[in-house]
C-alpha cells in the first residue's frame, strides 16, 4: 500500500525522526502538565473544590490556544524555529517548575493561575512551530502523510503524559508538586532533544520574513476579519461550525459535572475519586477512537450533515437517559457515547469546512474554528459552575443539554434537506 510504503520512508528519515521527538517529548510533557494542574484544582485534599475553580483552571488551560494562536505564526515566521523549540521548552521548563513551588507554598489562586498561563501561552507557540517546520524535514509528496502521522502520534503522546501524570500520583506521590516537577523534566528533555536539529534546518528563510512587526501583526487580524466574511458567505461552513460549537458547549458542561460527581458524589476519599475520573477520561478517550474508525464508513455513506444529524440525534437521547440517574456505571457508558458524538461531529465538521471553504480562507477559518472550539468549552464551564451544586447532581442541568443537543439535531436535518448542508 502506498500509504505504508511513505510511513517507511518517514521514520527513515533523520531530521523527520528527531522532530517527531520534539513533539512526542513536548506534548507527553503537556498531558503530566494538565493533568497536574486539574488534579490539583478538583482532588487536592486541602482544597474544596467548585465548579468555579474548574471553570478558571479550564480558562487557563485552553483559551491562550485561542487568542494566542492565530498571532503566534507571525513571530514564528521571524525566530528560528529551532530556537523556539530550544528556548521555549526551557521556559516553560523553569516556568512548571514555578508552579510546583506556588503549590507547596500555598499562595493565592490568582498567582497560581498566572503561572499556568504562562506556561499554556508558551505551549502554543512550541505546537505552532512544529507543524510550521515540517516541509523543512519531509519531501512535498510525503508531507500529507507526515501531517497525519505527527499530530496524531503527539496526541497519543498526551494521553499517555496524562496517563502517567495519574499513575504517579496514585501510586503516592506527596503532592501534586511532584507531577509538575514530573511535566518539567519532560519540558526540559524535549529542548535537550531539539538541540539534535541544526540551527537554521527549519527555517524561516531571513529573506521572506516580513520587515515590520507591527504590519505583520496588522495583517493577520485583517486576515481573520476577512476569514468571517468568507465564512458568512459558504453556508454549509458556518452552520457546520455553528454546530460545532454547541456540541462542544455540551461536551464541557457535562465534563465540569462528572469531575464534581467524582469529586464529592461518587467518592469518599480524593484517591478514590481521582481513580475514577481516570477511568471516565479513559472511556471518553475510547469513545474518540471509536468515532475515528467510525466517521470514514458513515461520512461515505450518509454524507458528513448525514453523520451530525445521527450523533447528535443520540446525544439528544442518550443524555438524559443515561445521566439523569447519576450513578457511575450509566454516565460511564454515557462517557463512552458522548466521546463517539463530539469527535464525530469534529470530524464531519472539519470535512464540510475543508470542502466549503476556499483553500486561500482555510488557514484563517480554522483559527476561527480553533476560537470558538475552546471558548465554547470554557464558556461552557462557566455556565456549569453558575447550575451545578457542590455534589455535581443537576437534573437542570443535564435537560439544558438534552434540549440543546435536540434543538442542534432538528436545526441540522432542516438545513440538510434544505440544501444548505452537504
Amino acid at each position: 500500500m502506498p500509504a505504508v510504503r511513505d510511513l517507511r520512508v518517514l521514520v527513515r528519515l533523520t531530521d523527520f525522526r528527531r522532530l517527531l521527538a520534539v513533539r512526542l517529548l513536548s506534548q507527553c510533557a503537556d498531558g503530566v502538565y494538565q493533568v497536574a494542574l486539574a488534579t490539583y484544582v478538583v482532588f487536592s485534599p486541602e482544597k474544596q473544590t467548585s465548579p468555579a475553580a474548574i471553570a478558571s483552571a479550564m480558562a487557563v488551560l485552553l483559551l491562550p490556544y485561542s487568542f494566542v494562536g492565530p498571532f503566534a505564526g507571525v513571530l514564528l515566521d521571524r525566530w528560528r524555529r529551532r530556537q523556539v523549540f530550544l528556548y521555549g521548552n526551557v521556559l516553560r521548563a523553569l516556568l512548571a517548575t514555578g508552579t510546583a513551588f506556588l503549590i507547596l507554598s500555598s499562595v493565592p489562586d490568582w498567582l497560581f493561575y498566572a503561572s499556568a498561563l504562562s506556561v499554556t501561552a508558551v505551549n502554543r507557540f512550541v505546537l505552532a512551530g512544529l507543524s510550521a517546520s515540517l516541509p523543512r524535514v519531509v519531501d512535498a509528496d510525503r508531507l500529507v502523510m507526515a501531517n497525519s502521522v505527527s499530530p496524531t502520534a503527539g496526541t497519543l503522546a498526551a494521553t499517555a503524559g496524562g496517563g502517567l501524570a495519574f499513575v504517579v500520583r496514585l501510586a503516592g506521590a506527596d503532592s501534586d508538586a511532584a507531577v509538575v516537577l514530573l511535566g518539567a523534566g519532560l519540558y526540559l528533555c524535549s529542548a535537550l532533544a531539539s538541540l539534535r536539529l541544526g540551527r537554521d534546518l527549519l527555517g524561516p528563510d531571513p529573506d521572506a520574513v516580513q520587515p515590520r512587526l507591527g504590519a505583520a501583526l496588522a495583517s493577520t487580524a485583517r486576515g481573520l476579519v476577512s476569514g468571517v466574511r468568507h465564512l458568512r458567505q459558504r453556508r454549509a461552513a458556518g452552520r457546520a461550525l455553528a454546530a460545532m460549537t454547541v456540541i462542544r458547549f455540551c461536551y464541557g458542561a457535562l465534563t465540569v459535572m462528572v469531575l464534581m460527581l467524582c469529586r464529592y458524589a461518587w467518592t469518599s476519599t480524593e484517591a478514590d475519586g481521582l481513580a475514577l475520573l481516570g477511568l471516565a477520561v479513559g472511556i471518553s478517550g475510547a469513545g474518540f477512537f471509536a468515532a475515528a474508525v467510525l466517521s470514514p464508513w458513515v461520512v461515505d455513506r450518509v454524507g458528513p450533515g448525514g453523520w451530525m444529524i445521527v450523533c447528535v440525534a443520540s446525544a439528544a437521547v442518550l443524555a438524559p437517559a443515561l445521566g439523569l440517574a447519576f450513578r457511575p456505571a450509566p454516565i460511564l457508558v454515557a462517557a463512552f457515547v458522548l466521546g463517539v458524538v463530539s469527535q464525530g461531529v469534529k470530524i464531519a465538521t472539519d470535512t464540510v469546512v475543508q470542502l466549503a471553504v476556499d483553500d486561500s480562507y482555510r488557514g484563517r477559518v480554522f483559527s476561527l474554528y480553533d476560537v470558538f472550539y475552546n471558548v465554547a468549552f470554557v464558556g461552557a464551564a462557566g455556565i456549569a459552575a453558575l447550575m451545578l451544586p457542590p455534589d455535581g447532581r443537576s437534573v437542570a442541568l443535564v435537560a439544558l443539554v438534552a434540549a440543546l443537543y435536540a434543538g442542534t439535531a432538528v436545526t441540522l436535518f432542516r438545513w440538510k434537506r434544505g440544501g444548505a448542508l452537504r
